[in-house]
C-alpha cells in the first residue's frame, strides 16, 4: 500500500482542487461513447493508489479479492460492504460530474454535467449511457421526488426546477428577498415533502453557471457577461451574490424560507437527511473557485429537525484522516444511519469515507481521484455510485440507501 504520509499541496487549493486531491492519477481508459467497454484506452499511467499498480476499466485484469482499496476502519464497516465486490470504473465521459439521483422507476440513473450543461442517464441493465437533456443550464444537484418528479438545482438559471410527469417545467424557487438566488447546489426530499436545498457561490463563473456581479469575487474586472445564444439575459446577469443559505420548500404552500444563514453556516454544500429525518446534515466546504470566501469550515454538520426548525447544531465529522483536512462535497444515509461522504485530499487518501451515526470514522473507499457527489442506487438500492471528474465509479455494497436518492 502507498505510505499514508503524503504531504499536502504548499498553496492553497480551490474547492474543485480540494476535491480533485491536487493530484490526478490516470484512470486508465476513457469512455466517450455511449458504451464504456467501447472506447480506446487513454495513454495515462495507471493508478498508484495500490501496490502493485491498479488498472482500471473493462480491459483491466481482475483486480484482488478482497478488494485492498476497500478499508475497515472499524469492524462494523466489514458488515456494510460485500466481500466478493470491487470498485469498478463504470463509465467516463463527462467533464465534471455531479448530483447523481437514482430514478426508481425508469430504472436509470442520472448525472450532471455542471460543465457541459448537461445530463446523462446510466442504464442499469446495459450499463449504457445517453445524453438525458442536451441543455441543463448547468444543473448540479438532482433528487427524484416520492412521485418520481426529478428536480434539480440549476446554476446557469439561479434556480430548482420540478419536471412534471407531462414534460412541463415547474419553477420552485429562483429568488429569494426579491433578488436572483445565488447558484443551487444540492437538493433533497424530506419524508413530509418538504424540499431542501443549498445556496453558495459556487456557479458564479462562466464555467459552471453565470458570471459575478462586475467586482463581485469571481468578476472583480466587470468584464464578464453571461450570455445564452449570443443574447443577455438581463433577469440573470451581473446581480451581486446574496449570502449563503440552506433553504426549506414547503410542501403545502410552496413557500421557500431560509433555515440556516450563512453566520450559521459557510459554504454549504451536500445535504441529506437521517433515516428517519429527524438530522439534517449539511457540509460547509471550502471557497468555490475565484473565491477569497466565506468559506466554510470543510466539515459535517448536523441539525435535529423539529416541525420544520432546526435546532443544536453541532459538527458531526470533522473531515481529518491521518493529520490532513479532507474536502467534502457530497454524502447520503444509508437505511442504519451512516454517512457516506465523498471526499478530495491527497492521493492514497481521497475517494469515500464512511461514519457511523455517532460520527465515527468506520471506513473509506480508496480511488485515484476525489469524490464529489454519490448515491445508493440499482433495483436493491445497493449499488453506491460515485462521481470522480468525468468518471462515474460504482460499489456494490451490503447495506441500502436511506431515503429518496
Amino acid at each position: 500500500m502507498m505510505p499514508e504520509s503524503v504531504a499536502m499541496p504548499p498553496a492553497p487549493l480551490s474547492r474543485r482542487e480540494i476535491i480533485m486531491g491536487g493530484v490526478m492519477a490516470g484512470v486508465g481508459i476513457a469512455a466517450t461513447g455511449t458504451r464504456a467497454h467501447a472506447a480506446a484506452p487513454l495513454a495515462q499511467p495507471p493508478s498508484v493508489v495500490s501496490i502493485p499498480a491498479r488498472q482500471w476499466g473493462p480491459d483491466a485484469p481482475p483486480p484482488y479479492l478482497p478488494d485492498p482499496d476497500i478499508i475497515a476502519i472499524d469492524p462494523s464497516f466489514s458488515n456494510l460492504v460485500y466481500g466478493n465486490a470491487n470498485l469498478r470504473l463504470a463509465w467516463r465521459g463527462g467533464d465534471w460530474l455531479e448530483g447523481p439521483a437514482w430514478s426508481t422507476e425508469g430504472r436509470f440513473l442520472l448525472l450532471s454535467d455542471t460543465i457541459r450543461a448537461r445530463q446523462y442517464r446510466y442504464l442499469w441493465e446495459t450499463g449504457t449511457v445517453s445524453v438525458f437533456r442536451p441543455y441543463s443550464y448547468n444543473s448540479n444537484g438532482n433528487t427524484f421526488d416520492a412521485e418520481g418528479r426529478l428536480i434539480s438545482c440549476e446554476h446557469g438559471m439561479r434556480r430548482v426546477v420540478r419536471w412534471e410527469h407531462d414534460g412541463s417545467c415547474s419553477v420552485l424557487a429562483d429568488r429569494y428577498h426579491d433578488a436572483p438566488l445565488n447558484s443551487p447546489n444540492d437538493v433533497v426530499v424530506h419524508p413530509d415533502g418538504s424540499i431542501w436545498f443549498t445556496d453558495p457561490g459556487y456557479g458564479d463563473t462562466i464555467v459552471e453557471g453565470h458570471p459575478d456581479a462586475p467586482g463581485g469575487r469571481a468578476n472583480r474586472m466587470g468584464r464578464e457577461r453571461w450570455t445564452q445564444d449570443g443574447e443577455i439575459v438581463a433577469q440573470y446577469a451581473g446581480h451581486a451574490r446574496q449570502d449563503d443559505h440552506v433553504f426549506r420548500i414547503d410542501p403545502h404552500s410552496g413557500e421557500l424560507r431560509a433555515v440556516l444563514t450563512q453566520q450559521q453556516l459557510a459554504g454549504p454544500n451536500g445535504l441529506c437527511f437521517s433515516p428517519d429525518g429527524t438530522i439534517l446534515y449539511v457540509i460547509s466546504s471550502g471557497p468555490g473557485p475565484g473565491q477569497d470566501g466565506p468559506g466554510g469550515d470543510q466539515r459535517i454538520h448536523a441539525f435535529d429537525l423539529h416541525d420544520g426548525e432546526l435546532r443544536n447544531g453541532r459538527i458531526f465529522a470533522d473531515m481529518m484522516l491521518d493529520g490532513h483536512q479532507l474536502g467534502p462535497d457530497g454524502m447520503r444515509a444509508d437505511i442504519f444511519g451512516n454517512l457516506w461522504c465523498g471526499a478530495g485530499g491527497p492521493l492514497g487518501l481521497c475517494g469515500v469515507v464512511t461514519y457511523s451515526p455517532a460520527g465515527r470514522m468506520i471506513g473509506r473507499l480508496r480511488l485515484p481521484r476525489g469524490v464529489s457527489n454519490l448515491t445508493f442506487g440499482g433495483p436493491k438500492r445497493d449499488t453506491l455510485f460515485m462521481c470522480a471528474a468525468d468518471a462515474l465509479f460504482t460499489l456494490v455494497v451490503n447495506t441500502q440507501g436511506a431515503g429518496l436518492s
